[in-house]
């Protein structure tokens, strides 16, 4: 296949994040269908639903070639992210900020090329917050995203926020005690996986006299993709995420990457980890101090290894 044109997909990503964003504003969750899948709160909508429909209409039709994974046309044990240029879509994530009015709910738009992501897209509707990054380009961060030139349209400012721009270094990471870190508790609460989590958090929230992290903040946006772009902006240090799936964090993935950030596996000692291994820690960009910070990280969590099946 000839070489992808990762500025022209994101141009179509970026102007399909746009119809997507209306079409999630112009939605009344409160009145739409709302089904569960795994349990209560493993929630779609049918926003969800339409506006992947939607988003598979156009990029099929800008890319005929490409493969596409979006997370309600998802086959458990069927669909897989394989080497050819892959679109990862999650319509809404954050459907549960969605139905509740908590304005954390976006669109991800994400671009793999041989299992690794390419192009990202980012946006929130409810703050007309983008962010997008292309593989060698940087990403970027702009506020009033989708007004028209000339009407307020914000700046796009390059990230980390920190880097003013890329003209300077953003500033080191510390310890675990001044470190803000994001954490969420998933749909899936029970068995194994979720006493991990929970023995984490405990211990990372737990003073140093009880043997515990003493971290310095814990926040939960309730979206991966905010999560990492957040990270990627150098707003949070650090997120840790096991359960979610290749289309929550494709688009955000590209966007740390390209931030200077890293992301590795949120299981101990795993440096390298794949678009849809479903467990991750990301670490913000840093003059210094990344991977003291993971291993920081990872010693909290110690023997335990969250596994999640595809």
């Amino acid at each position: 296949m000839a070489e992808v044109d990762l500025q022209a997909v994101h141009d179509t990503l970026v102007s399909v994040a746009f119809e997507a964003g209306r079409m999630i504003l112009a939605a009344n969750p409160s009145t739409g269908s709302t089904n569960t899948k795994l349990n209560a709160v493993d929630i779609v909508t049918e926003t969800d639903k339409a506006v992947e429909r939607m988003v598979s209409t156009r990029l099929r039709a800008a890319f005929p070639t490409f493969a596409f994974v979006g997370e309600e046309t998802y086959q458990a044990g069927v669909t897989r992210v394989t080497d050819a240029p892959t679109f990862i879509v999650d319509p809404i994530d954050g459907t549960t900020n969605f139905v509740h009015g908590f304005p954390n709910a976006c669109v991800s738009l994400g671009l793999a090329v041989d299992r690794a992501p390419a192009v990202g897209v980012v946006y929130n509707p409810f703050q007309d917050l983008l962010f997008t990054g292309i593989k060698g380009k940087g990403s970027y961060m702009q506020r009033n995203a989708s007004l028209e030139e000339g009407r307020g349209r914000g700046e796009k400012v390059r990230l980390p926020l920190s880097s003013a721009g890329g003209t300077r270094p953003p500033p080191a990471l510390g310890n675990l005690s001044s470190a803000l870190v994001s954490i969420e508790w998933g749909s899936q609460r029970d068995g194994d996986n979720f006493e991990l989590k929970a023995r984490t958090f405990r211990k990372l929230a737990a003073s140093k006299e009880n043997g515990g992290g003493m971290i310095g903040g814990m926040r939960s946006l309730g979206s991966a993709a905010l999560n990492l772009c957040a990270c990627a902006a150098g707003q949070l240090d650090m997120y840790w995420e096991g359960g979610c799936y290749a289309w929550d964090v494709a688009a955000g993935w590209c966007i740390l990457n390209e931030a200077g950030g890293r992301m590795v596996s949120g299981n101990p000692g795993g440096w390298e980890t794949e678009l849809d291994s479903r467990v991750y820690l990301a670490v913000r960009g840093a003059s210094s101090g990344q991977e003291e910070l993971v291993k920081e990280f990872w010693d909290v969590i110690g023997d335990g290894k969250m596994d999640y099946k595809h």
